[in-house]
């Protein structure tokens, strides 16, 4: 684990510190790389593509300085109000970096680099990692040929290869980082290791839990909007809505006599309480909006900045069920 609980000195002019923004294709393993370097779970991991929505930060602290790292959507051509908001949040997570870290699926790279992840590189004007991973699953003689191949393409200041699952080579690639990274005060405390609320975490993992038990029916059409969240002396409270675009998705998330839904529901609260340390009481209840992810307004309605704000108020359905308590 790269994560280290060694005391930081604040005055001390020879620390680094920055940002770093992880940009790849969709499934390249940058949340998973994310949780493994922060050293616990920030962000939903699925094996389904663009599942990441919006901007996630992780942050790294050592005695030697912090890394901020910002988890992004996975880059792809958007065909939706929604994948045009993720692409967004890709460009604006750009904006003000130190480092840009490249991530490639190494058991996939095709003949020619890939030319989408190649702009984000060149249209930046300062270093760039190229992050390859899945190494453990790419035989030792295509490994070589593969990165001069990407050696050729762009002038990388460095190409770090790894395993984020199994947690290879993240080491090296902690130790480049901090290589590039400017001397700068850490951003963030030394025992905080992401920027986003525990509400907003909640809402992820009711998510991923419907993504994995449904990532046949229902892979990307689920917003979450936590609507309570509660904190008592020994017990946390949240009732949330799950989002769907139609009343059959609806239907099948609910399951018979609310079999499904209590399923996610019992494997989300078992997590937060694994996470957030505490007891937690769970309810969830589904809402159908139809094409949200079609609508731009719906899109920002349903969008975890948004609902912070406490506006979101205008979410589309008739006739609401009481909400499923989990077991």
């Amino acid at each position: 684990m790269t994560q280290q609980n060694e005391k930081i000195d604040p005055k001390k002019a020879s620390s680094r510190a920055g940002f770093v923004a992880i940009v790849g294709r969709p499934n390249a393993g940058k949340s998973t790389l994310v949780n493994r370097l922060v050293g616990q779970k920030i962000a939903i991991v699925t094996s389904k593509p663009q599942t990441t929505r919006n901007r996630i930060q992780g942050i790294v602290t050592e005695k030697r300085g912090q890394i901020v790292f910002i988890d992004t959507p996975g880059l792809h051509d958007p065909d939706s109000a929604l994948g045009r908001q993720m692409m967004r949040e890709v460009a604006a997570a750009i904006e003000g970096i130190d480092v840009l870290l490249l991530i490639v699926d190494a058991s996939r790279v095709s003949p020619q680099t890939d030319s989408m992840l190649l702009q984000k590189a060149q249209r930046f004007p300062g270093k760039t990692i190229l992050v390859l991973n899945k190494v453990d699953t790419v035989p030792k003689a295509q490994l070589l040929p593969m990165i001069d191949r990407f050696r050729k393409e762009f002038d990388f200041a460095a190409i770090v290869p790894i395993s984020a699952l199994k947690g290879t080579g993240l080491d090296g690639l902690v130790d480049e980082i901090f290589r590039l990274l400017p001397e700068n005060h850490p951003y963030f405390p030394e025992d905080q290791v992401t920027d986003q609320p525990e509400r907003f975490l909640a809402a992820e993992i009711i998510r991923e839990k419907a993504i994995r038990a449904l990532h046949h029916e229902l892979p990307y059409a689920v917003a979450v909007v936590v609507e309570k969240f509660e904190e008592k002396a020994k017990l946390l409270r949240i009732e949330a809505v799950l989002n769907v675009e139609r009343d059959t998705q609806k239907k099948i998330l609910i399951g018979h006599k609310g079999a499904m839904l209590k399923k996610i529901g019992t494997e989300a609260r078992k997590e937060m309480e694994t996470l957030l340390d505490t007891k937690v009481f769970l309810g969830l209840f589904v809402k159908v909006a139809k094409d949200w992810r079609e609508n731009p307004q719906r899109v920002r309605e349903l969008d975890w900045h948004f609902q912070l704000e406490g506006l979101s108020t205008a979410q589309a359905d008739e006739g609401e069920e009481p909400p499923i308590e989990t077991e």
